[in-house]
């Protein structure tokens, strides 16, 4: 039978009761609704395509909205909004009176912040967490429900980390160690090709990247060895000095955070088992997850670029309609 996308009154918890197999069609389900919709409205298309599988683990692993999740340049959250509450207003995405393009905290308590400006997140993120150090002088509406945890995820691009704001609060972050998970999204590509030495950096870790397990499991096979113990705690000191060779994002482990990745930021068993596991963490985490711009529709995967905001489209063939092709076709 074909999954159909949960109906609006319906909370994102109740994903985690879906199998895998439900959450794959789910996920398609996803990506039709947001084609039809925007083929038809035109806006942004291709990074929500792409964060699909993504959001879907969030909202899978973590307990919305008592845990905060924030977004970036909400275009990314297309998918973020169908789960939570608003599919059937969906297709009045930016239309007078309907749903925003982006965050909106007027139209969602799943949306924590109106955003519509990149590299914002994890100063945002940063203030979460801080308050919630500081939750026993805080207002009621600050603190998590009682007896749960709350967790703060920022999800943030790869483009948008190179902003100023966002490199500050990585700074930041690093020096204060709050509990914080930072979710970089890397599709490598922004609304132009990425440069700069950031950008060449991730490039290097997506092109070569090293599976963090090999790290986890030496050491737990090493734990089970006659003094086993004492000998994880002296790999622990001599680490800092093998670590260029173990650890892949040591540009962001030098800043103080614990790396983990690159993952597959479509593979949805393997998303939400590394997001469970990071949920036991404490401290600052960023987890580098690899997506595929456009993903699921050809010509937006083909074409990223012309497929990230465009007016109405025919999906068959992927050429503008109306006013759209006019206009391409009078231009130089």
């Amino acid at each position: 039978a074909v999954m159909k996308l949960p109906p609006p009154i319906e909370p994102p918890a109740n994903l985690n009761v879906l199998s895998m197999a439900q959450l794959e069609t789910l996920s398609q389900e996803i990506r039709e609704e947001l084609l039809t919709t925007i083929s038809q409205l035109g806006g942004h298309l291709a990074s929500s395509l792409g964060a699909v599988e993504l959001c879907l683990s969030l909202h899978y692993v973590f307990n919305t909205p008592n845990d905060h999740l924030v977004w970036d340049m909400g275009y990314q959250a297309f998918a973020h909004k169908l789960v939570t509450g608003r599919r059937d207003q969906f297709h009045t995405l930016k239309q007078f009176g309907g749903l925003s393009g982006f965050c909106n905290k007027d139209e969602s308590p799943y949306d924590l912040f109106t955003s519509g400006h990149g590299g914002t997140v994890l100063s945002t993120a940063l203030g979460l967490a801080m308050a919630d150090a500081q939750v026993k002088g805080s207002p009621a509406r600050l603190a998590p429900e009682p007896g749960r945890a709350r967790h703060v995820v920022a999800i943030i691009g790869d483009a948008s980390l190179g902003e100023g704001m966002a490199l500050e609060a990585l700074n930041h972050i690093g020096h204060i160690k709050p509990n914080l998970l930072v979710i970089l999204n890397d599709n490598k590509m922004s609304i132009a090709p990425p440069v700069g030495g950031l950008s060449r950096y991730l490039n290097r870790i997506i092109t070569n990247p090293l599976d963090n397990r090999i790290h986890r499991d030496l050491e737990t096979l090493v734990g089970r060895l006659p003094h086993g113990s004492k000998l994880v705690r002296l790999g622990r000191k001599i680490e800092e000095s093998v670590k260029g060779m173990l650890v892949p994002g040591l540009v962001f482990e030098e800043l103080g955070f614990r790396y983990i990745g690159p993952i597959d930021g479509h593979n949805l068993r393997d998303l939400i088992t590394t997001l469970k596991g990071i949920k036991r963490l404490k401290g600052p985490i960023l987890l580098h997850v690899s997506t595929v711009k456009g993903k699921g529709y050809r010509f937006a995967e083909e074409d990223p670029e012309r497929f990230h905001k465009l007016e109405p489209f025919h999906l068959a063939t992927g050429e503008l309609k109306g006013r759209g092709a006019r206009l391409k076709a009078k231009s130089p």
